[in-house]
């Protein structure tokens, strides 16, 4: 079965190895991943039709919203972006505009089409790749440039400036290979197979990523849609570095040149942007902190403004990148706040219309605070038990320590700032404290963390309530 295949308990199965609780939230969301599945098996002119439910989240920080989303994308393989509503400036303004929370999600759909696509040549690429260490590890006989020869390199050059191509991209030295050379390769392709060489050292030259960083790197030219990393590169020669390395690190380097020559980029393109339109995510945190709030200074009609400049985005507009336009209409919106100081309502009302799904998320009880310390798959118990066991310590949680720690993380979220399963975060490493630092010293093989042993780190701490204010 395709990841986007999955059915909505199936979606919720997977989740629950991540994320406790919250199982209204998981359900509406699945049901939404899932009618994006159904939607693709109408008749082109129903599909047209058929708009997304976007999803409003409420509720305390640290209780799941983002991580329920984060791992969705995962689960189902879709173009995932998570931006902050906070981080958005009025149209004007200077700051991020909101049409680039899709460009950034077309940057993530190129991506993961690329990595498809390289997956699909690798195996020729390899084949290439081999031949090219080969190569390295056995050069041949390098010919002597001769009068007759420079003058067809000058030629070739002006060809390639005529044809709008860079002279210098084919200037391989010529190479003559003798029957000695062609052994000495036959030998080390089969030791190469055989894997024998994998350590071995070699000099390769590779393109300059500093040169790649700068030509992506204008940030306000890509927020207009415009790539000018195209026109730079083909006036600008490609830099080349040398580097010494292990000839696996070199086949690698190799591999993903050999890949960039055998996959066509326009269709990577092509297909980046119709990935990102029928299953990107795009899941906006924060967007409480943009509320109007009723109240009509300076920076609160401003905040409004970031709603107004949001709200064709979600309403499906045609948002131009530097890789093609993309229309948004099919895109799932998951919008996501705590609501604390303001509600829903205090949005505009167009925007609120287009959230139709409201989803409340559940507060952290003591017996959900035990199961995120055990149950999920990257529970923080395991997380912690894994590091310190890189010192040869092996440390075991008694059920009392498990559930002390648990009964502390409630009680200090509610009698000071509730933040939610983070508190765990905090209250671990104060714990652990002493067995992080000592610990590469101490040379012990067990240690049990038990109730008393919680009492002693943390429970002076835990009944101070100013000091817990601070270091809890």
């Amino acid at each position: 079965m395709q990841p986007a295949e999955k059915t909505p308990k199936q979606i919720v199965t997977a989740l629950d190895e991540y994320v406790i609780g919250q199982h209204e939230a998981k359900r509406a969301i699945a049901v939404a991943l899932r009618n994006r599945y159904r939607r693709m098996q109408l008749a082109q002119d129903m599909q047209d039709e058929i708009t997304p439910k976007n999803m409003l989240m409420i509720g305390p920080t640290g209780v799941g919203k983002t991580e329920i989303a984060r791992r969705l994308a995962k689960i189902v393989v879709a173009p995932f972006v998570k931006v902050e509503a906070t981080k958005f400036t009025e149209v004007g303004y200077v700051g991020r505009d909101v049409e680039s929370m899709v460009r950034d999600l077309v940057d993530v759909a190129i991506e993961m089409e690329r990595k498809v696509q390289y997956k699909n040549v690798r195996a020729e690429a390899s084949r290439q790749a081999d031949k090219r260490l080969v190569k390295l590890l056995v050069p041949g006989v390098k010919k002597q440039p001769t009068q007759q020869n420079q003058m067809q390199g000058l030629m070739s050059a002006f060809t390639a400036m005529q044809n709008g191509q860079n002279p210098l991209q084919n200037t391989e030295e010529k190479e003559e290979v003798t029957d000695t050379v062609r052994d000495q390769r036959l030998s080390v392709k089969e030791q190469l197979d055989r894997g024998l060489l994998e350590n071995e050292e070699v000099t390769i030259e590779m393109a300059d990523p500093k040169q790649a960083v700068a030509m992506n790197n204008n940030n306000m030219m890509g927020q207009m849609g415009i790539d000018l990393s195209e026109t730079l590169g083909a006036l600008t020669p490609k830099r080349k570095i040398s580097r010494t390395v292990t000839v696996k690190e070199a086949r690698e380097v190799f591999i993903k040149e050999e890949s960039e020559k055998l996959v066509n980029e326009a269709d990577i393109y092509h297909a980046s942007i119709k990935r990102a339109e029928n299953t990107g995510i795009i899941f906006i945190d924060e967007i409480d902190k943009i509320t109007a709030n009723g109240q009509q200074n300076s920076g609160e009609v401003s905040r409004e403004g970031v709603q107004r400049d949001i709200l064709p985005i979600v309403e499906g507009s045609a948002i131009t990148t530097k890789y093609g336009t993309i229309n948004t209409d099919h895109i799932l919106f998951i919008a996501s706040g705590a609501f604390a100081d303001s509600k829903p309502s205090d949005l505009i009302a167009e925007l609120q219309g287009r959230f139709p799904i409201r989803v409340e998320l559940d507060d952290l009880s003591k017996e959900d605070f035990v199961r995120i310390l055990t149950e999920p798959n990257n529970a923080l118990i395991k997380q912690y038990m894994a590091m310190i066991a890189t010192d040869n310590i092996h440390t075991t949680f008694t059920k009392e320590a498990i559930e002390r720690i648990a009964e502390i993380a409630y009680n200090v979220n509610h009698e000071t700032e509730n933040i939610g399963a983070r508190r765990l975060h905090t209250i671990l490493e104060k714990l652990l404290e002493d067995i992080l630092y000592e610990g590469p010293d101490m040379e012990m093989g067990d240690i049990t963390i038990t109730e008393k042993y919680v009492n002693d780190k943390i429970g002076d701490i835990v009944a101070d309530k100013d000091l817990s204010r601070y270091i809890l």
